[in-house]
């Protein structure tokens, strides 16, 4: 404890779980944000006013990273002394690593929610908001549940979108688990694991094939790829995000679960994966909106939207100081077929998003509560394909990690969120080039309106997508059958009539083909309360 009356620095030291009391740490008055204090700190801290949940009471915790944030500089005394709360959320993730530890140990059921292998920000938060809700609403549990960000701890850094969401939502990257720090193949081995896939349904590889033994759940917005059999429960729906699925769950399950942090978390996801819930891009549902507008009625105090999704699209497209393996691997899938694994990466460098009304606050930190973004994109000099030795750059990284091939698509969108879409086609064994061109070239679902553009060299064709709401989810699907992997002999995607909104959707009797419909939060929140207690969305009040 810092004596009464103190007023020069002090050290937090590991293993220190005391309160502060008074020393220089103190909220502005009328102060409303977090703040962070970093163990082995010897200075003062000057709060930054303007961010949402301090309360005046807090507790020093080593490694601690959030909810709090604090700026050297301040030097005035403590207000109180008390506990940190945080959010449930928040107390949740910080005991993850503990209760995974324990479980293994005591030899105890431990059920991992994990997202894909890109680990965007929306498998990360799906697998974090998932997880949380199983956490707080299953009886009596024996299990741990555990949120898995399905990538190497180093890779994390890459997901740039996600760090920095996850970092202004007070979730500290120190208490996540990556795909390297669990050994699922021994805990299914030991038959203590229980597995969730969220974003997505088929695991791949030869090394996690024996893992599909562990699926108890899986929750996705794709095509379902295969079958599968009971007890494993299937929720496979068309919409913009896999958030979206999400947050429907959660508000099914008993009030008072969702807390302010999942809220802000799902909102942003939701918001960043459907362009912003515009209908130009192509990708939001009625039941994309349905949910943002929910959770903005919850919680009122959630940042605007436009602020939010140009705060997160700053953030993804900023790759600067990236080197092309990088680039590469920020956002990447691979497919394995008769011909070998091909990689598909997502690029972002096309596009360049200015902070400030005058680009002048290229370095000042970005909140989504406080950002303010200028609705202009312009598009680089120099593109993708136009790197300085971008041809060795590409074979270097194929043949590290056994790649036969790499599809990269990259996105740009306009100020009206206008999504525009180019792909290049890279391998060194000219029949497989043109086996994966062919079929882009071809494809009829959907068909991608490919036009050529100049290429840096022969191993490499480049295209203009001219059907620019056709994602990567969209062209996996051909390039898993001109592959000959698993899924290609499946049905080709219904482009032209889609599916009706399923039964248990926030909105009745709106497919999904139709314009965005105007929506009444009380509206939505009635319907929720049918569905949680099985009431068909028709029936009479």
């Amino acid at each position: 404890w810092a004596e009464l009356g103190y007023t020069g620095p002090y050290r937090v030291t590991p293993g220190r779980t005391g309160l502060v009391r008074t020393g220089l740490h103190e909220a502005v008055p009328g102060y409303t944000g977090p703040y962070r204090v970093t163990p082995g700190r010897t200075g003062p801290y000057r709060v930054t006013p303007g961010l949402p949940g301090y309360t005046g009471l807090y507790q020093v915790t080593p490694g601690r990273t959030g909810p709090y944030r604090v700026t050297p500089g301040y030097t005035g005394p403590c207000r109180r002394p008390g506990p940190w709360i945080g959010t449930a959320m928040e107390r949740f993730v910080a005991g993850n690593r503990v209760a995974l530890q324990d479980h293994a140990r005591q030899q105890r059921e431990i059920h991992v929610v994990m997202g894909n292998e890109a680990c965007d920000l929306d498998s990360a938060v799906s697998a974090l908001a998932l997880a949380y809700f199983l956490a707080q609403t299953s009886p009596a549990p024996k299990a741990a549940f555990v949120p898995v960000l399905n990538i190497p701890r180093a890779d994390f850094a890459l997901r740039t979108e996600t760090t920095f969401l996850l970092r202004d939502r007070g979730i500290p990257a120190a208490s996540l688990v990556f795909r390297d720090e669990i050994d699922l193949g021994g805990l299914h081995h030991a038959g203590l694991l229980s597995l969730t896939l969220v974003d997505h349904h088929v695991l791949p590889g030869s090394a996690d094939a024996a893992l599909e033994e562990a699926v108890v759940e899986v929750v996705d917005h794709r095509p379902l790829e295969r079958d599968r059999v009971a007890p494993c429960r299937v929720t496979v729906e068309p919409v913009g995000s896999c958030a979206t699925l999400v947050t429907e769950r959660i508000l099914q399950g008993p009030p008072g679960v969702l807390d302010a942090t999942t809220a802000a978390l799902l909102h942003a996801t939701i918001l960043l994966d459907s362009i912003n819930l515009s209908p130009a891009a192509g990708k939001v549902t009625p039941r994309d909106v349905a949910c943002v507008s929910l959770l903005e009625e919850r919680f009122p105090e959630l940042p605007a939207r436009d602020a939010v999704f140009g705060a997160l699209q700053a953030a993804k497209f900023d790759v600067a100081g990236l080197t092309t393996e990088q680039m590469l691997r920020k956002d990447l899938k691979a497919i394995s077929g008769d011909e070998g694994v091909v990689a598909i990466s997502g690029v972002f460098e096309d596009l360049e998003v200015r902070l400030g009304a005058e680009g002048g606050n290229r370095g000042r930190e970005r909140h989504a509560g406080d950002i303010t973004v200028t609705p202009r994109a312009l598009f680089s000099i120099q593109t993708f394909l136009l790197r300085p030795g971008l041809l060795q750059d590409l074979e270097a990284f194929c043949q590290a990690r056994g790649y036969a091939g790499l599809v990269a698509m990259t996105v740009s969108f306009n100020e009206r969120h206008e999504p525009t879409r180019k792909l290049a086609v890279y391998s060194t064994q000219e029949p497989l080039r043109s086996t994966l061109c062919r079929a882009l070239e071809e494809a009829t679902a959907p068909s991608l309106l490919l036009r050529p553009l100049p290429s840096p060299g022969p191993r490499v064709a480049a295209y203009a997508q001219g059907n620019a709401v056709a994602a990567r989810k969209k062209v996996l699907p051909i390039l898993r059958a001109a592959l000959g992997g698993p899924g290609a002999a499946g049905a080709p995607e219904e482009e032209a009539v889609p599916p009706p909104t399923p039964m248990n959707s926030l909105v009745e009797e709106c497919p999904l083909a139709q314009p965005v419909p105007p929506l009444c939060p009380q509206d939505v929140l009635e319907r929720v309360s049918r569905i949680a207690v099985g009431q068909p969305p028709g029936s009479p009040k």
